[in-house]
């Protein structure tokens, strides 16, 4: 068997990686763990000292790594590279603060001393996303990795170069050898990984029906997860919202990767005194955007990364227009090589509709009319989803009603929805649960061990 990277752009095959077959799994599983026990036992300051190195690789190799995730899921370059610094920042924002992350909490008891102290599970399986090969697959390394967890990487089969070159950045850096491995194996094989016995836990990233099964059988085995599953993220543009500069955000916000974003601002609710400016607003952006080859740095909205992606996708914009949605552009995928999407602007969309019900992962943005700023909040939770969450006021009270009452896991208000290193990101709801990045991501793959000294 072997994993085939497929060029969107043009759906030409790219190159052929071998798989590995259950019991090379094994072993290699076997070895991240036998690593753990040596990693674990180095200082912070010491695996500090791997991560900045990591970082360096990273940087170092930029050119090369934006390159692969633009053949092999179509992520422009201009957008490619920056990724790559991303990844690089993660890894030494958890080099530097790691230590201070974890440090031990002391809490008054009727002990002389007592106090909780935070140490590695063992070794974490990480299952990843194509969508964001670079970023994502160090915002599940970084932190697992400085809290003294080994880490085994089962990256998307359609982006198994860049899974590849993640694990050459450790063999570059002189990282201690099997604290990161590569699992290059077919998708049939994950429940078998979960099940190894020196799995200690779990992140997924993807949709939310896969991340269901994982949540199920990682339960089964008593072995914690983290999900962040898909989103169906709003976007609320009150009527005393900066126009100009909302309509820039919810553009960026909605366009930036083809629209393959858990995180994007995919249904944009706004109410009724400005919902015809607004329209106004965001088509003349859109009609701007430049939609091609990725790999030209003139191009702003490269291909969907799969072809059944972009089927589907169709689909939702074509029954979402038969409902009675206006297509005030795109709405007809390219008929040339490619995984091709035009940039498409549904308007008047309602909640029965399927593009307002179901998470669309692509360029096409969604407008609903709100009657006013009960009707707005009513809507934006009115979704299975809860990742992120947007709302554009002028008004502190209003701005502090949004905060307190949306469901989702972050909220951004007058700014765009976005991963930080720094702060916490995670969903509710069918969204997923536990936090990655932040001081509470690195909190979730630690024993928080209750210490009493008498």
């Amino acid at each position: 068997m072997s994993l085939k990277a497929i060029n969107p752009a043009n759906g030409t095959l790219i190159e052929e990686y071998s798989t590995l077959k259950a019991d090379e799994m094994a072993k290699s599983i076997a070895a991240a763990t036998a690593a753990q026990a040596d990693w674990r036992r180095l200082s912070f300051a010491e695996r500090a000292a791997v991560l900045r190195r990591v970082a360096e690789q990273l940087r170092e190799h930029q050119v090369r790594l934006s390159e692969l995730m633009t053949q092999e899921m179509g992520k422009p370059v201009k957008e490619a590279g920056p990724e790559v610094e991303k990844a690089a920042w993660c890894a030494e924002h958890y080099a530097e603060h790691a230590q201070a992350y974890l440090a031990d909490q002391p809490i008054k008891s009727e002990a002389s001393h007592s106090y909780v102290c935070y140490q590695p599970l063992g070794t974490v399986l990480g299952i990843l996303p194509w969508n964001a090969p670079l970023w994502l697959a160090f915002r599940f390394l970084a932190p697992a990795l400085m809290a003294g967890n080994t880490c085994v990487m089962k990256h998307d089969p359609h982006v198994p170069g860049c899974a590849r070159a993640i694990a050459e950045m450790f063999s570059r850096a002189g990282a201690p050898e099997n604290i990161m491995i590569n699992l290059p194996i077919e998708n049939d094989l994950i429940e078998q990984a979960i099940a190894h016995p020196g799995i200690a836990a779990v992140s997924f990233t993807g949709s939310d029906r896969t991340g269901a099964k994982v949540a199920a059988m990682a339960a089964s085995l008593i072995k914690p997860a983290v999900l962040e599953l898909g989103g169906s993220d709003p976007c609320v543009v009150l009527a005393d919202a900066d126009l100009e500069t909302a309509a820039d955000i919810a553009t960026l916000s909605r366009i930036i990767n083809a629209g393959q974003s858990c995180i994007a601002a995919k249904r944009i609710i706004v109410e009724a005194p400005v919902y015809e400016i607004f329209v106004q607003l965001v088509e003349r952006r859109l009609t701007l955007l430049k939609v091609g080859n990725p790999a030209s740095p003139e191009t702003d909205v490269g291909p969907l990364a799969l072809e059944d992606l972009r089927q589907n996708l169709h689909r939702q914009v074509e029954e979402t227009i038969a409902a009675g949605a206006r297509c005030l552009m795109g709405g007809q995928p390219d008929t040339g090589m490619g995984y091709f999407y035009p940039v498409t602007l549904l308007a008047d969309v309602t909640p029965e509709m399927t593009a307002f019900r179901e998470e669309t992962f692509g360029p096409v943005m969604v407008l609903i009319k709100a009657n006013d700023a009960d009707h707005a909040l009513l809507l934006a939770n009115d979704t299975k989803y809860g990742l992120g969450a947007s709302v554009w006021t002028t008004n502190p009270a209003q701005a502090q009603r949004f905060i307190r009452e949306l469901q989702a896991g972050q909220v951004a208000v007058n700014g765009i929805v976005k991963t930080d290193p720094r702060l916490p990101s995670g969903g509710v709801k069918r969204s997923g649960y536990g936090r990655e990045l932040g001081p509470q991501g690195i909190h979730e793959f630690v024993n928080a061990k209750q210490v009493w000294v008498k």
